[in-house]
């Protein structure tokens, strides 16, 4: 149900043409007008080829702070707005802008629920050709991300976290234009990435928010400067609507950790759930979770706030938590105990280095790619292969030997791995001279 203040004057509709003009032409929407366009997107009285025009006015045009927090606040008003009042403990989200390899959600949720915290987390789709956080979650038997937001409510206040399907009752005006976005080329508007992100987020009863912003060939942001940008972007509007939020910059232009695929990806953030796994993987879960309980107020200064994350990754305490929350949802725990359980493929094969030097560049868009295209992306039936991807991927800086493996492929079907393997080979750029590994963490924003 929307809740809006009565407008202090009448206000006079404007042609949704004048509107289109209006910011075609550089100038600044008024409240009052923005919720028009928001009611007639909703109420289906602006036409669609009208809105397409408005979304390109915007990416074109851009928006001030104060538009894009007004367009935020509209938007998360259009539907439901989730009330978590009655849960006492601080109650803080994470956003990833999605990343090949990142599997940091399935670690940081059940982190902040050991610290204290609650975590709301609702998932949608990322980029296309990345496997998302939910279809990570798919490949333990029984797991359902599919709930009612009072059996959202419901599991928070039982075990304090949820990882779930985004509800279609929270921002719907959002949705119209995000498929909007996916036909006209718009997606890269920051105004319309910040308020499409935080409308939902915040929609979820969230108090704060610790966003992950990435940057590189993995991304749809290939731009650092871009990724910089949307991070003070999101950071000020969430302010503006009195959450707390801090974000960081991160490189994607390779994947994150040692795998990527489904059931590989599961098994991974387990070993990180245990304090184990990749050193990338366990900075950035690192850094992220310190963020979390700093903004949480779980932890004051940042050594306190580095040790309650590195107890409960070390104690044990986190993945209990995460196996609480996989048996809520309907998952069988057992896989969480014993990882030996996922599905394994039939073949492994390494796909090895043309001739000796230092890995240069990857390209972690075409590692995505080539997974996606081993199946563990859903096919037209909506199925999975949970088994297949990569594992043991060499990192930028590391020297190979002629023959030696860039990384070990995890396939069942021949003749998809033969079309995989154009990504995966062109992916690799090898040089005599060893590169200096680009820095995980580029910019904190707060």
């Amino acid at each position: 149900m929307r809740k809006r203040p009565i407008p202090a004057r009448r206000f006079i509709k404007p042609s949704f043409t004048s509107l289109i003009e209006k910011k075609r032409d550089g100038q600044e929407f008024t409240q009052e007008e923005i919720r028009y366009i928001i009611d007639s997107v909703l109420d289906g009285e602006m036409p669609q080829h009208q809105q397409a025009a408005l979304l390109m006015a915007i990416y074109f045009a851009n928006m001030s702070a104060q538009e894009t927090a007004i367009l935020t606040e509209e938007m998360m008003l259009s539907g439901e707005v989730i009330d978590l009042s009655h849960i006492a403990k601080p109650k803080i989200d994470k956003y990833s802008t999605g990343g090949v390899g990142d599997k940091t959600a399935l670690v940081l949720a059940p982190l902040a629920m050991a610290s204290g915290v609650v975590v709301p987390m609702m998932c949608g789709v990322e980029q296309q050709y990345v496997v998302n956080t939910l279809d990570k979650l798919s490949a333990i038997p029984g797991f359902k991300s599919h709930m009612t937001i009072q059996h959202f409510q419901d599991q928070l206040a039982r075990v304090g976290g949820a990882i779930a399907e985004q509800s279609k009752e929270l921002a719907p005006a959002d949705q119209i234009f995000y498929d909007l976005r996916l036909e006209t080329g718009t997606i890269p508007s920051l105004p319309l990435i910040t308020g499409s992100v935080l409308s939902k987020k915040l929609a979820e009863g969230a108090e704060g928010l610790v966003i992950d912003v990435k940057w590189g060939n993995g991304s749809f942001i290939k731009d650092l400067e871009q990724a910089k940008q949307l991070a003070r972007s999101m950071t000020r509007v969430g302010r503006s609507m009195k959450r707390r939020c801090v974000a960081l910059v991160t490189d994607m232009n390779q994947p994150l950790g040692d795998t990527v695929g489904t059931a590989l990806e599961i098994k991974e953030a387990i070993q990180l759930l245990k304090g184990e796994g990749p050193e990338d993987m366990k900075e950035l879960v690192l850094k992220l979770g310190m963020e979390i309980v700093r903004l949480a107020g779980v932890a004051g200064s940042t050594l306190s706030a580095k040790q309650t994350v590195q107890r409960h990754l070390s104690d044990g305490s986190a993945l209990e938590k995460f196996k609480d929350m996989v048996k809520a949802q309907g998952g069988d725990t057992s896989f969480i105990d014993h990882p030996e359980k996922f599905p394994t493929a039939r073949h492994i094969r390494k796909l090895p280095a043309p001739k000796r030097g230092y890995v240069h560049t990857i390209n972690a868009a075409f590692i995505a790619q080539g997974v996606s295209i081993l199946g563990a992306g859903k096919d037209a039936h909506g199925k999975i292969d949970h088994a297949v991807g990569v594992s043991e991927i060499k990192k930028v800086g590391t020297q190979v030997k002629q023959g030696e493996p860039l990384m070990m492929i995890h396939y069942n079907d021949e003749s998809k791995l033969e079309q995989a393997l154009e990504y995966f080979k062109n992916a690799y750029r090898l040089a005599p001279k060893r590169p200096i590994p680009p820095p995980l963490i580029v910019e904190r924003v707060a």
